[in-house]
């Protein structure tokens, strides 16, 4: 994803996928937690369909567009954690290998999920 874009400036954007075919509308986007960068964006697949989690890197932000470069099917089929709660290092390596990706290797016990009070950092929340 390109640096230097707010993340604020994703929601409400619609998500394709390298099809080109709507996947839905970007509702969240969630940061890294230890460099604060944009990393997921949870986006809306329909009217009463749950939120999806994207990658936001390799995704790029085009005009008023994110393109996801994975099929619809495979990000329809993304583990379902929920929106507005923070993402455990476990669920992001879950998010991970759903798509094929490499991500950040958890050596040790896996860290405690954070209580439900706290529901991470979210773009929106300034």
């Amino acid at each position: 994803m390109q640096t230097g874009i707010d993340p604020r400036s994703l929601i409400g954007r619609r998500a394709f996928d390298r099809n080109g075919m709507k996947i839905g509308t970007v509702d969240e986007v969630y940061l890294d937690d230890a460099t604060g960068e944009p990393e997921w964006a949870a986006v809306r697949t329909g009217l009463f369909s749950r939120d999806a989690f994207v990658p936001l890197e390799p995704s790029e932000f085009t005009g008023e567009e994110l393109r996801v470069p994975f099929d619809k099917s495979l990000i329809k089929d993304a583990p379902d954690f929920g929106v507005g709660r923070h993402l455990s290092p476990e669920q992001e390596l879950q998010l991970y290998h759903h798509y094929g990706m490499s991500g950040p290797s958890l050596s040790g016990p896996v860290p405690e999920p954070p209580p439900d009070r706290d529901f991470g950092t979210l773009a929106g929340d300034s």
